[in-house]
């Protein structure tokens, strides 16, 4: 009897494989940490073969965990880390170059020297800001820089595609060359609009379409795994990128509806229903999770540096032994005595777009503790959140009832605490907070039955803490006009920085 979903988790910093029963409960999880790659500032890489590899393992791992065969699984879902890219070779499978993830800036001055008429282009059709973050120009400096890549796409000799594209090339055995909707309306080569992929935007970045993958819906039967993976063929039933399956999982499928994602950065959705929103105030439009009957949109704002933040406190400047611990150090005091954290370490995103912006702590004093500064690098994940909620506030019109929260970083009584006072709306905590894997299940299961209908996702999932806003107007004002402060700090280094080398040696008094 098929008794289990499995939920593989390809994220930045680990991978994952969860197996969820028939009530959503997640039974047993396996886990790898994955390495990321720096070969120069601001570039980001990883090897593709530990990206396949380890979710081979995870997968394995918690088949043996559970105690179950492969026949008793009713289907596998993947969710991914987007906008990393891949290149490999058609005949053999080899990847050309490391995968260029998601956070990698090298190609930011590619996207600068986009006319305004281009930029407005893509715009228009993809829903998307401009920016090195998507694949677009991150397939193209590929093709541009790996001796020889050029020519082999031309001749149809390579493909690219996205963490899931790569996973399910693999899981298949190289038979199947596939994403989903979601995946693709973040390469800034997919128009929305007409759900498939651009041919302007292609010829715009020198990318031959023989690289591009088939285009299939979120949760649609894609195909089954080779089955001298697992043991037996299973099927692979759902694909969605990290955000977007988040959305699902916390079933916010009607207009209005919200999520935010605590996670390496913070990403937060509202579904817009049938209706593609174009934002004004500097979010994107993008594509909901799909099923065959069709899908519909979100206005998404995308925070690069939240989590990852705490990670950075931890692994560089050593002042946390664990993740963990920062909850501890927030309750230590009271606030940060004026102290906060931009932590634009790859720039800012929405609603800011500037990726030469950078981090910085200010209002420092010879007072300033490590709680102090701890605590503020925790408040700067709420900060950036309610800046994009702000602004999807403004392009939506309606106002917030509650938002739905989830990620690793939910765990965090204080920042979800904090959260709240500074929306004056309340959180939602799920039961489960791994709703990205959970969002895979839930489609992956869909397609095959496992789950009869979305009603019936939507009475057994369930809410483990609701937290109110107790922070006085007053005080919310005067620590959100810090916060303003801070980030125009960290946007007067962006202008410098963009200034000629004539005007930066203008001596000042």
């Amino acid at each position: 009897m098929q008794q289990y979903l499995a939920a593989l988790d390809q994220g930045t910093t680990s991978t994952r494989c969860i197996l969820f029963d028939r009530s959503g409960h997640a039974c047993t999880t396996a886990q790898q940490e994955i390495a990321q790659i720096f070969p120069r500032p601001g570039w980001v890489e990883q090897d593709p073969i530990e990206l396949w590899t380890s979710s081979l393992a995870v997968l394995r791992q918690a088949m043996v965990q559970a105690g179950i065969r492969a026949e008793q699984l009713a289907g596998i879902g993947i969710t991914n880390q987007r906008e990393t890219t891949l290149v490999w070779e058609r005949a053999t499978g080899k990847p050309v170059y490391n995968a260029i993830v998601w956070q990698c800036r090298r190609t930011a001055e590619r996207i600068d020297k986009l006319s305004p008429a281009e930029a407005q282009r893509i715009r228009e059709k993809t829903g998307l800001v401009p920016d090195a973050y998507f694949s677009a120009s991150k397939i193209e400096w590929i093709l541009r820089n790996v001796p020889g890549a050029a020519e082999q796409a031309k001749n149809g000799d390579l493909l690219f595609g996205t963490v899931d594209c790569w996973l399910l090339w693999n899981l298949t055995g190289g038979s199947l060359h596939a994403t989903d909707e979601t995946n693709a309306s973040r390469t800034m080569l997919f128009d929305i609009h007409r759900r498939r992929w651009d041919k302007d935007l292609l010829d715009l970045f020198g990318i031959p379409a023989a690289m591009l993958p088939q285009v299939l819906p979120s949760s649609h039967r894609y195909g089954v795994t080779d089955p001298a993976l697992l043991g037996a063929a299973v099927p692979l039933s759902g694909v969605a990128g990290d955000q977007q399956a988040a959305l699902f999982g916390q079933c916010c499928w009607q207009p209005g509806d919200a999520k935010n994602t605590y996670g390496t950065g913070c990403f937060l959705l509202m579904h817009t229903g049938d209706e593609a929103i174009d934002s004004r105030h500097g979010l994107l439009t993008t594509l909901a999770a799909s099923d065959d009957s069709g899908g519909g949109y979100a206005l998404e704002g995308s925070v690069f540096v939240a989590g990852a933040a705490i990670q950075w406190l931890r692994d560089k400047v050593r002042i946390l032994e664990s993740a963990g611990q920062s909850e501890r150090y927030c309750s230590q005091c009271t606030d940060t005595g004026g102290v906060y954290l931009v932590p634009a370490f790859a720039g800012l995103g929405a609603p800011y777009w500037q990726p030469d912006a950078r981090g910085m702590f200010v209002g420092l004093t010879g007072g300033s503790s490590r709680a102090a500064l701890v605590r503020a690098t925790v408040e700067s994940m709420a900060y950036q959140v309610r800046d994009v909620l702000e602004a999807m506030r403004q392009d939506i019109g309606l106002p917030l009832q509650a938002l739905r929260v989830d990620g690793g970083a939910s765990a965090n009584n204080f920042l979800l605490q904090f959260q709240a006072d500074l929306l004056g709306v309340d959180l939602v905590r799920p039961a489960c907070i791994e709703t990205t894997a959970l969002g895979a299940a839930y489609l992956a299961g869909l397609a095959v039955g496992f789950w009869a209908s979305r009603e019936e996702l939507a009475r057994i999932w369930q809410a483990n803490h609701r937290f109110t806003c107790r922070m006085d107007p007053s005080t919310r004002a005067k620590r959100l006009e810090g916060w303003r402060r801070a980030v125009d700090c960290a946007l007067y280094w962006a202008r410098w920085e963009n200034r000629s080398t004539a005007e930066q040696e203008v001596p000042h008094d």
